[in-house]
């Protein structure tokens, strides 16, 4: 009877080890009781285990790390880093805005757009002064950017200093005195600027002249206009600035930082803002640096 109850109470035990070692089994195996038993997890190798918070540090053995309170994380051979090249993770990829695009063989464009304005040609300005003190009697331009033709009136001006040595030319000739006398009183003439015209005009009708036109050199428009009727002129006075139509420049600004993309005879389409359909080609002339307290950059000139 004894007997009999002892075997039960064997098979009862030996019941209870084998289910305990069923359950204990799979959870002992899945613990990461070393690196061998870790390096072997989904078949992939470990190099080693580090803390993500402190990267540096690296760790032949799992556990929990030494910095903070969490598990040490293993690195695996298939995703460490190469040194062939920088690999970055998905999130900074995706905080910075990194697209990848297959590489194509294409021509790359250097063109840029800039906003400027249509200007006269420097090159082209004439300037009309005033040879003589004097008044100015009657002013046939009355206002800037006027259209003139060459050879047009642009104003008559009373000057009575030449009045003197156009009488005294009109007495050596009626003295009847010597022709290189009469030749040198013209050379002082034309030394004080007075206009050979005016001289002929004083010779053929016997009276001196004291007014005379100021003609257009050129034609053009009159870009600057600086004087009025009634005002007193002085030599080298500028009374009118000409500006030539024949070129025109387009002048362009640039920010710095595109101008080391600038070369002079490059190719340049001007297009008006008011209708793009009108477009004009020309070439890059001139690169002119421009400062300023708010800008620093350069001018391109178009000559179109």
């Amino acid at each position: 009877m004894k007997r009999a109850r002892l075997t039960t109470l064997l098979v009862v035990a030996a019941t209870l080890l084998i289910g305990a070692g069923f359950f204990l089994g799979p959870q002992t195996g899945q613990h990461p009781g070393g690196s061998d038993a870790a390096s072997s997890t989904e078949g992939r190798k470990v190099l080693y285990w580090h803390d993500p918070m402190v990267p540096g540090p690296r760790f032949d053995k799992p556990g929990k790390s030494p910095f903070m309170d969490m598990q040490l994380v293993p690195m695996y051979a298939d995703s460490a880093p190469s040194d062939s090249g920088v690999k970055v993770s998905p999130t900074v990829q995706q905080n910075l805005g990194i697209r990848f695009a297959a590489v194509r063989r294409a021509e790359a464009s250097s063109s840029f757009d800039a906003i400027g304005s249509v200007q006269f040609d420097e090159r082209l300005n004439v300037a009309v002064q005033s040879r003589v003190a004097g008044y100015v009697e009657r002013l046939a331009v009355r206002a800037p950017m006027e259209r003139v033709r060459k050879g047009q009136a642009l104003a008559t001006i009373f000057a009575p200093e030449w009045l003197g040595p156009q009488n005294e030319l009109l007495a050596l000739q009626r003295a009847g005195v010597a022709p290189d006398l009469i030749a040198a009183a013209r050379e002082r003439m034309r030394a004080m600027s007075i206009p050979a015209e005016l001289i002929r005009q004083s010779e053929s009708t016997g009276t001196a002249q004291a007014r005379f036109t100021l003609s257009a050199p050129t034609d053009g428009v009159v870009a600057e206009l600086g004087v009025r009727e009634g005002v007193a002129v002085t030599p080298g006075m500028t009374l009118f600035r000409i500006a030539g139509l024949d070129k025109v420049w387009a002048v362009a600004d640039v920010p710095e930082a595109q101008a080391l993309r600038l070369t002079r005879g490059q190719k340049v389409t001007a297009v008006i803002q008011a209708d793009a359909s009108q477009t004009f080609d020309g070439e890059l002339k001139e690169i002119l640096p421009e400062v300023s307290l708010n800008h620093t950059g350069f001018r391109g000139g178009l000559l179109a």
